[in-house]
């Protein structure tokens, strides 16, 4: 694959990621919900997060910007590899994957470098782009999710040993478009390691 595919795969995946998370920014109040197509599984679920899986916080004043700086130097390092493996004629399941890990996480860097100075709050009204009256500050923006896939919720069968009679949902997890390419690009990894990462004689 040529560098210029993967700048389009980057550039493709990113225009998506933020035009939907603009979106939902924009239209919808914090927490909303709307079922898609009235299907029960699948539903458009608007939170926002400090931008690690479930929602998990670095604690301390400066954990977000931590987080922020940490992702920005990530990119960079991914972003070398991409280089490197496109130079070096790699296959094609590892630029492919590669590409969509740098696109994921250059889509969510976007929004926590950016978003705080550019949205106001969506607590209690619809957010607006390029606010006067921003909610956050440079780096410290948050990463806005909506996908939700809760297939299965209710609770557990009361003989199951620990978790029986509890509450359960299979899928919890709220996610976006980067987040859909940085697991895409893992599992290419994963599932076709022996492509992405030919043995050479």
């Amino acid at each position: 694959m040529t560098l210029r595919k993967a700048y389009f795969l980057i550039f493709l995946v990113l225009i998506v990621d933020q035009l939907s998370k603009i979106y939902v920014k924009t239209n919808f109040v914090l927490g909303e919900e709307v079922k898609v197509m009235g299907a029960e599984w699948f539903k458009i679920h608007f939170i926002e997060n400090e931008g690690m899986a479930w929602g998990t916080k670095i604690p301390g004043e400066y954990g977000k910007l931590i987080l922020t700086v940490f992702r920005i130097f990530a990119v960079f390092g991914i972003g070398y590899w991409l280089a490197d493996a496109i130079k070096k004629r790699h296959s094609t399941y590892l630029v492919v994957a590669i590409a969509l890990i740098f696109a994921g996480a250059a889509g969510n860097i976007i929004d926590s470098v950016f978003y705080g100075v550019i949205f106001d709050d969506s607590t209690h009204n619809l957010a607006t782009l390029f606010s006067p009256t921003p909610y956050g500050s440079w780096f410290h923006g948050l990463v806005v999710d909506m996908f939700y896939f809760p297939i299965w919720e209710g609770n557990l069968p009361t003989w199951l040993p620990i978790f029986g009679g509890k509450h359960f949902a299979f899928f919890n997890a709220i996610f976006n478009v980067a987040d859909m390419a940085i697991s895409t690009g893992v599992g290419i990894l994963l599932v076709f390691n022996k492509r992405a990462f030919p043995k050479t004689t």
